[in-house]
């Protein structure tokens, strides 16, 4: 391995797939080996996430990274200086403490994000092995499955549906490039089926169909006959997965849903979800009440979480103290993994460690704000988390993630492994 101290680090502002400013970081090391990353961006977040540093004011609609970038080009450049890019886990700490807040808001997530990524891809360089081999040191992985967006919602299309994200995971594949090949037949039937009745009308934030639908069961009942259209047995061959992303709509026990023009107690949102599980082949339903709702958590995981994988991301925001509570209080099966949402390469380890030590399903996660970079491709393999969430299944920023694990699945030949329907994470 050649000298991995680092021996500069430059931000630069790029654009993510909405058009707005981001971070890019270089990190180069004595040894001559570059690591690059970009921070993506969120639009539903939850409150105990990281946070992104914006400028505010009327430029670019106050997005611009000024600042971030100045961050990353000054202060966090100094105190990384030298420093054992080797040693991933003491950078990260560097950058925590200097930030000095409990949500990284005074040098911005997306500054320590970029930064922090960016010296993994370096020192995995320096090593001259992929990074996804990098990580695994030696360690069995498998080939994640996959989590595609068909029909977007909520915040990634301007809440024209209340669900966020209408999904299929095909748990009946053998590969995942037969999972891909499942998956592009359905949302071709699903293209197909809306531009039958009139209700073509583009894509939203993540790749997904526009849900031009008069209720969100409407997107179900669509969602499963683009099974049937494209010839597969809904269950088995290729089930749903929800993103409810009830934070957007529910606070204090109660949840509005526009769409359906009423309001819901918890226990009213537990059965209407419940309702759905036995009407639809759903195994997956990502924050099925809000952030607020511990105590829905757990009667939704007691309730269902033996036929469906229930996921914690706003309620648990990648953060391994909170995943270990949520183990305790049964408050879920399964936990969303998402690098900016943590803030540093380390944490977001730390957290899916602590899914899989609870016995959840580990998904690591895209945002609906997304670029080029892959990064999280090589962490869901090298870290075999077993599932992967990217978006939909169009938009090069989507596809670039879907096709280098393609890349990487073809390179193990015969020992690539898929994790398939075992990766699920459920109630036992």
């Amino acid at each position: 391995m050649s000298d991995t101290r680092i021996s500069s680090v430059r931000g630069r502002r790029v654009w993510d797939s909405r058009g707005r400013p981001t971070v890019e970081v270089d990190v180069t090391l004595k040894g001559g080996a570059l690591g690059r990353a970009i921070a993506p961006a969120g639009a539903s977040m939850g409150s105990g996430e990281a946070v992104d540093l914006r400028d505010g004011g009327v430029k670019l609609g106050g997005y611009d990274v000024g600042r971030a970038v100045s961050a990353v080009n000054g202060e966090i450049a100094a105190v990384l200086a030298g420093k054992d890019a080797a040693d991933q886990a003491s950078i990260d700490q560097a950058m925590i403490v200097l930030d000095g807040t409990t949500n990284k808001g005074r040098l911005g997530g997306n500054a320590i994000v970029a930064t922090s990524m960016a010296v993994l891809h370096a020192a995995a360089a320096a090593s001259g092995i992929p990074l996804w081999q990098h990580l695994a040191q030696g360690r069995k992985v498998r080939i994640p499955l996959p989590e595609i967006q068909v029909f977007g919602g909520g915040a990634h299309a301007a809440r024209r549906v209340d669900i966020q994200d209408f999904m299929v995971m095909c748990p009946g594949a053998s590969s995942f490039a037969q999972a891909l090949e499942w998956t592009a037949e359905v949302y071709l039937a699903a293209g197909s089926i809306m531009k039958q009745a009139g209700k073509l009308q583009g894509v939203a934030d993540e790749g997904g169909y526009w849900p031009a639908f008069r209720s969100n069961e409407e997107a179900l009942d669509t969602l499963v006959a683009s099974i049937l259209k494209a010839g597969f047995k809904g269950g088995d061959d290729v089930a749903i997965s929800l993103d409810v992303a009830a934070s957007e709509f529910g606070k204090n026990g109660t949840y509005t849903l526009a769409l359906d023009d009423r309001k819901l107690d918890t226990s009213a949102m537990i059965d209407m979800l419940g309702r759905w599980c036995e009407a639809y082949p759903i195994i997956s339903i990502e924050d099925p009440v809000a952030e607020d709702d511990a105590e829905g958590f757990a009667a939704f995981t007691r309730a269902y979480g033996d036929r469906c994988q229930v996921i914690g991301d706003d309620f648990l925001v990648t953060n391994a103290d909170r995943v270990r509570k949520a183990a305790a209080d049964g408050a879920a099966t399964a936990v969303l993994i998402k690098p900016n949402q943590a803030g540093t390469v380390t944490e977001t380890r730390a957290a899916l460690d602590a899914g899989k030590a609870a016995g959840f399903g580990t998904i690591v996660s895209a945002r609906s704000g997304e670029t080029e970079d892959v990064t999280i491709v090589p962490l869901a393999i090298g870290w075999d988390a077993g599932q992967l969430k990217v978006g939909s299944f169009s938009r090069s920023e989507r596809m670039a993630k879907w096709n280098e694990c393609l890349r990487i699945e073809e390179a193990l030949g015969r020992d690539a492994v898929f994790a398939g329907r075992g990766a699920l994470g459920f109630r036992r």
